[in-house]
């Protein structure tokens, strides 16, 4: 567990105390999604930009591992489904721990969608992964979202809230979910939450700067970083918005960094 905690570390080891991380696996779940034709064009261009880490499947991170600049870390996915299948929400195992660890992974993701009649085998995949990830030193990012045939909102405050609360109480070391917009349940659920949590961007936003006044919120609400794809690589220009939202996310502030103590906690 100690190599878990020393990597997770570094995730945050950030004068703001806050990780940015770029999603680049949506292409199993989607196809040839536009933004995503050139991969290591997108890898080459991060360059010395503080991108804390990027998530990519496991044959990407294979073709394309040496394109990753030396100081972001290499987030391997382990869940895969694709729209087409039935049901559309369903995520299985499709990478182990070992061969994460051979791609060179400093972490893994586990994606689960709950709300679903497939909710308890994504929670079994969860659990077993992060107790192998955690033998082998890596630490576990858990994507947790509400979707399925009985979500009516998926951003409904008490769901998110609830997300927030299963990835503390299920061990990963990191949990990312959607920023609800209500402020007041946010915060209380990451306030709660004993392991950091991020903000994930979801569908790409046609106004950017809403996305932007979105994230600053997630923020003031105690989240520890991003991770964001769409909103970044369907931009026109994605490397001037991953700039904006570096600028926002890592700029400083005289109070205390939200959560800063919860990484050797979680």
């Amino acid at each position: 567990m100690i190599g878990a905690i020393r990597k997770l570390e570094r995730f945050f080891m950030t004068p703001s105390g806050r990780a940015v991380v770029l999603p680049l696996d949506h292409g199993a779940g989607e196809g040839m999604l536009h933004g995503l034709d050139n991969i290591p064009g997108l890898l080459a261009d991060i360059g010395d930009r503080p991108v804390q880490g990027v998530v990519l499947n496991k044959g990407t991170a294979r073709a394309y591992a040496n394109e990753i600049p030396t100081a972001t870390q290499l987030v391997v996915q382990l869940s895969a489904g694709t729209r087409h299948g039935l049901p559309a929400w369903n995520k299985s195992l499709v990478c182990s721990i070992p061969e994460a660890l051979r791609l060179g992974a400093d972490a893994v993701a586990v994606q689960v969608n709950i709300g679903n009649e497939q909710e308890d085998r994504m929670l079994t995949d969860l659990g077993m992964a992060t107790e192998e990830a955690h033998q082998h030193g890596l630490p576990v990012m858990a994507v947790i979202v509400a979707r399925g045939g009985n979500i009516v909102q998926e951003l409904d405050p008490s769901l998110i809230a609830h997300c927030v609360r299963l990835g503390g109480e299920l061990g990963p070391d990191m949990v990312c979910v959607p920023y609800s917009g209500h402020m007041d349940s946010f915060s209380r659920a990451v306030d709660a939450c004993p392991v950091p949590v991020l903000v994930a961007g979801g569908p790409s936003m046609g106004d950017f700067e809403n996305f932007i006044r979105h994230m600053e919120e997630a923020l003031e609400c105690g989240a520890a970083g991003v991770s964001i794809g769409r909103n970044i690589f369907q931009q026109d220009d994605p490397m001037a918005a991953l700039d904006r939202l570096l600028t926002v996310v890592h700029s400083q502030r005289d109070d205390k960094t939200p959560q800063e103590n919860d990484v050797r906690n979680g």
